[in-house]
């Protein structure tokens, strides 16, 4: 494994980080989470992503690596980089989602108890909350720090203005804003109009989720779709999504990542990585098998000129 600055810091973060967004909740196989999480540590990934509401049910996914680390990983908590958030909806009622400080402080205090942690590495605004003061929320993450919760701070999601906000804020209080968490692969490139550039200048790093487009940018769907896939499962993905143009890309994307010698989920991974502006990659995986699959991309980083024009004029 390879590892990067995370920004202005003394965190090296692996250049693949584990997300426990699917494949960890209540309604997977316990013993297969902990295979994954096994494989993952032993080759080198040391970060973990979680956030309340992973599963599904919300909160069974820190409730298995809560396992995971009562049984296994304990004696390897200083060697570990662990995330959570809060902000999206986890419990009914007026204070189970947002950014107000009633819920991110319960949230946390949940989620440590879920993980059977006294603290986590970094603790994330989830998204940003258009109707409670940013003051009220930032400052429940500066309080956070200080109470000893959360080692450092980030925010996901947020858009360009209140994001610049957010690391003026924290920066005057002397919090770091340690990560920006948003979404990038080669089907969405938008972090690359200005989050990029914004989390450098601030001396944050920027780790991006959903660098396989939910599946999309893998061989899974060029034949159809697999009944065991996310599509057919009825999950974030659906069916609509892939259209005929989306699969025509899929196809040509496919054959250049073959000239490449790696298949089109490793090129994806790599194509994230190509730069020193992204910091990490959350990958997910169902299986050991994938996580072995993933972690060979970032054996070949580099892009040719040619390759990236190539790529580019496939998604004109």
């Amino acid at each position: 494994m390879k590892y990067r600055r995370c920004g202005k810091s003394g965190i090296l973060l692996p250049e693949l980080s584990l997300g426990l967004w699917h494949n960890f909740g209540s309604v997977d196989s316990f013993e297969n989470s902990m295979k994954m999480a096994y494989y993952a540590f032993d080759n080198g990934i040391t970060h973990f992503d979680l956030a309340n509401n992973y599963g599904p049910s919300f909160g069974s996914a820190e409730e298995t690596f809560g396992e995971i680390m009562k049984k296994s990983f304990m004696p390897y908590r200083d060697e570990l980089f662990i995330s959570t958030k809060a902000g999206h909806e986890m419990w009914a009622g007026p204070y189970g989602e947002w950014g107000s400080r009633k819920h991110l402080i319960s949230s946390l205090d949940q989620s440590l108890k879920r993980m059977n942690l006294e603290y986590v590495d970094i603790f994330y605004s989830h998204r940003y909350d258009p109707v409670t003061p940013l003051e009220e929320t930032l400052q429940t993450l500066v309080d956070i720090v200080r109470q000893g919760k959360a080692l450092y701070v980030g925010i996901s999601k947020y858009p360009k203005a209140a994001a610049e906000f957010a690391y003026k804020y924290l920066k005057e209080r002397e919090v770091h804003c340690l990560l920006y968490q948003g979404r990038y692969n080669i089907f969405n490139r938008e972090p690359e109009e200005d989050i990029l550039q914004q989390t450098k200048a601030n001396g944050s790093g920027f780790i991006a989720f959903s660098p396989l487009a939910q599946g999309l940018l893998t061989n899974r769907y060029i034949n159809g779709i697999p009944q065991d896939s996310r599509i057919a499962r009825g999950g974030f993905l659906k069916e609509e999504q892939l259209t005929e143009v989306v699969l025509k890309r899929i196809k040509a994307l496919n054959e250049i990542a073959t000239q490449r010698e790696q298949t089109l989920a490793e090129m994806a991974l790599a194509w994230v990585l190509k730069d020193d502006l992204v910091t990490s990659v959350i990958i997910g995986a169902s299986s050991v098998n994938q996580l072995k699959d993933n972690i060979r991309a970032i054996e070949n980083c580099v892009f040719s000129p040619e390759e990236l024009e190539k790529i580019n004029a496939i998604l004109a």
